[in-house]
């Protein structure tokens, strides 16, 4: 965006706000996330007509020609409810909470088929853990089944297979897991769902002068606004999850609106392009295939840390990144790893696969690429992350 006046650039974005908002309005294929905070009860348990008035706006949606696929939280919850549980999730081991998620995810599907068979709706149950996401092969066919679903106009409830998931292959929570999925069945719209109006220039918690921002730009690198982690007590992620989720999402060309999920019609409201919660603007050239699946290596192994050239020929050029850019290597990781690129300044530039080693590449980094083999003894290539191996994470 060129250097404009203030009141000139937030009316600029403000139009961008508007016709983004006309444009969800027609989306066709739509990923809606709901939060433990969402679906849970007050006092334990979920709350049943919050989750029987959301299903009855998805039919609706899906009648008027809306394709919907669900991202459910709430196992644990489910399940502390079904087994009268009062132990705080604090105090609870990963065993714990694994067996409580066997028995809620049971619950939870049950509920959500309860209420569709209402509706005269089938609902099929979608389980992952990184490791589907993570393999290439399992990505691809859990994007066949979810699009075979859609096709068999089947309503997929997707959720993190917490039974089985431990720290190290969890997607760490279900707000990553829908940007992904949206990713995974081409959708036009990512709705997340919270205890939140959206995000705010402060915490309204603490601050009550704390402004909703109606709407985030990819070119408004000037707007401030405060993340945090939950304070429901019930969801693993917080806003600063969702934040990462529509940043996901906007690599794959997807809009994504945050919003209150309580709030009586909320659905029905962002589908017909009404200004609620917060819209996050998502890029002009999104990532396509194998890149999408880059980008979905959420958990990298290491960080490689970059100098301003190098950001600018992995951004600016669409280039590989060479051993000479490099500054920095950070964790330990194997060839084939996926890893963050990250400039020096802090920011994340893009993630990809190593064609190196940690120790390889802190052993070649600064060097030109014609040194490789004379260091190491042999080669795998000049280029440390081959530009055909990494995904965009910052706009070019």
């Amino acid at each position: 965006m060129p250097a404009t006046q203030p009141g000139e650039r937030l009316r600029l974005i403000r139009n961008e706000g508007f016709f983004m908002r006309k444009r969800i309005a027609n989306a066709r294929r739509v990923i809606v996330k709901l939060g433990s905070s969402t679906i849970g009860a007050p006092h334990g348990g979920l709350d049943v007509a919050c989750i029987t008035g959301l299903a009855g706006e998805i039919v609706a949606a899906r009648r008027a020609g809306v394709e919907i696929v669900i991202v459910s939280s709430g196992a644990i919850l489910a399940g502390r409810g079904k087994l009268r549980i009062t132990t705080p999730n604090s105090q609870l081991d990963v065993v714990a909470k694994q067996a409580i998620a066997a028995v809620g995810q049971v619950e939870i599907m049950r509920f959500w088929q309860y209420i569709f068979d209402w509706y005269g709706v089938v609902v099929g149950q979608i389980l992952v853990t990184r490791e589907v996401i993570g393999q290439r092969k399992s990505f691809i066919n859990a994007r066949h089944t979810l699009q075979a679903l859609l096709a068999r106009d089947v309503i997929p409830v997707v959720n993190e297979n917490d039974s089985v998931a431990v720290e190290e292959i969890r997607l760490g929570d279900n707000d990553n897991l829908s940007a992904m999925v949206a990713g995974l069945v081409d959708a036009e719209l990512l709705i997340l769902l919270t205890d939140k109006d959206g995000l705010y220039s402060n915490d309204p918690a603490v601050d009550p002068t704390a402004k909703l921002i109606p709407f985030v730009s990819l070119h408004d690198d000037g707007g401030e606004f405060v993340t945090g982690d939950s304070r429901s007590g019930v969801g693993l992620g917080g806003m600063n999850t969702k934040v990462a989720a529509a940043k996901t999402a906007a690599r794959f060309g997807v809009p994504t609106v945050i919003a209150a999920g309580k709030k009586h019609g909320i659905l029905t409201e962002i589908l017909t392009g009404r200004e609620v919660g917060t819209l996050f603007e998502p890029f002009l050239e999104p990532l396509k295939g194998r890149k999408r699946w880059i980008l979905c290596q959420d958990a990298p192994s290491g960080e490689i840390v970059v100098d301003d050239g190098a950001r600018a020929a992995l951004v600016k050029g669409g280039k590989s990144l060479l051993p000479s850019g490099i500054l920095n290597v950070k964790g330990e990781f194997d060839q084939g790893d996926a890893v963050l690129i990250r400039a020096a300044d802090g920011h994340d530039i893009a993630r990809g696969l190593a064609n190196y080693t940690a120790d390889e590449i802190r052993r070649i980094k600064g060097l030109n690429s014609a040194a490789i083999e004379s260091v190491l003894g042999y080669t795998a290539g000049e280029e440390v992350v081959h530009r055909d191996d990494f995904a965009l994470l910052e706009s070019p």
